[in-house]
């Protein structure tokens, strides 16, 4: 049997490894080990229950006010005693957190090869989304297997000097998790009207934290003003960047409904239950466009641009004219509403969690 340690950082991660973790502990050749360096404890903790993961080793990593150089440190120093006390054949890292690229730097120091799902997705400037970009293309400069969710993530593989031969076109998991929970009756939790449509609100960026986000929450504050009888719903991240200014600026209004975060079912049954999503998650601009929901992205640029080709998703950045004028368009014109309201998914078909497990076969037999 091969070792293989997969390891998860954040709920995003949790999310999207989940169906690798479940494929994979089905074959007989894997010998599947679970690492959670808990960089967002609740939160990962959660989607584990929820998909019935018990992480076999936990770091236990998050800190209050942590910064980015002490979170490094601290999982370098964790991540080798770990890994020389597993000593794994295989480990899979997912996305673009600290722990994807720290993870990927302690086993290059060990040469233990690493695996990265949902490989390749790229905006070209190191800035922006801040440390993501980064983390995401050093994790790809030591990657063995790259496991890409697009086939503009395998050309961006290569521009960056991946031999083809390295890259897999695999679909996103996150299509794979969301197929898996979408088909079950889901409960929200939050008393809401069923007959007015909802706004389902997410944003949480380092890169748009201070005055992006104020700009952000003051033109959600005027959209709520202006249609009294739209509902909106945000569930908002504790870090007190975001949820001081959001409750300062939004928990007045009678139609808007603040909440702690969502575990991942009741959001899934949020985004369900929208009529349309503003956000700035990456993960959200993959599930929405399967779920037939139209999606401004709150950011400048985007590293998903196939659902921007598809026109079901539409980049509106923090911008507050630009906000209010795309938002109301989509409220006011059927038509316009009806044109991202496809149901059109770039990002999979629920299969590429049994692509990459074969692909790991592949290379093991």
């Amino acid at each position: 049997m091969k070792k293989i340690l997969c390891v998860i950082g954040t709920r995003p991660e949790a999310i999207k490894m989940a169906p690798v973790i479940l494929a994979l502990k089905k074959e007989p050749w894997a010998n599947v080990r679970v690492l959670a360096t808990a960089q967002h404890r609740g939160m990962l903790d959660q989607v584990n229950r929820f998909f019935g993961i018990e992480p076999d080793i936990d770091l236990n990593i998050m800190r209050p006010n942590q910064t980015l150089s002490e979170l490094t440190a601290r999982l370098l120093l964790e991540l080798d005693g770990v890994l020389r006390a597993e000593k794994p054949d295989a480990v899979l890292v997912q996305g673009d957190t600290t722990t994807v690229m720290t993870v990927a730097l302690a086993c290059f120091y060990l040469q233990i090869p690493i695996g990265h799902v949902e490989a390749g997705l790229r905006t070209w400037d190191m800035q922006n989304p801040f440390p993501e970009e980064a983390n995401r293309v050093i994790a790809g400069k030591l990657a063995l297997w790259h496991f890409a969710p697009t086939e503009g993530s395998r050309q961006n593989l290569l521009k960056d000097g991946i031999p083809d031969d390295k890259i897999k076109v695999t679909g996103n998991t996150v299509i794979d998790a969301l197929m898996m929970t979408a088909a079950q009756d889901l409960e929200l939790g939050i008393p809401l009207d069923s007959e007015r449509r909802l706004v389902l609100v997410t944003s949480h960026r380092r890169e748009n934290f201070g005055e992006p986000f104020r700009n952000v929450c003051r033109a959600l504050c005027k959209l709520a003003e202006s249609n009294p009888d739209v509902q909106f719903l945000y569930p908002v991240h504790p870090n007190p960047n975001v949820k001081d200014v959001a409750y300062s600026f939004l928990s007045h209004l009678p139609n808007f409904t603040l909440c702690e975060p969502l575990d991942y079912a009741p959001f899934i049954a949020a985004m369900k239950r929208a009529y349309i999503i503003l956000t700035d998650s990456g993960g959200v601009q993959e599930e929405a466009p399967a779920l037939g929901k139209p999606v401004l992205v709150l950011r400048d640029e985007t590293e998903r641009p196939e659902a921007v080709d598809c026109g079901v998703v539409k980049l509106v950045g923090p911008n507050y004219d630009a906000i209010l004028r795309e938002a109301q368009q989509l409220l006011d014109d059927e038509a316009a509403y009806k044109a991202m309201a496809r149901g059109v998914s770039p990002y999979g078909d629920g299969q590429a969690a049994e692509r990459i497990t074969r692909a790991l076969k592949e290379h093991f037999s």
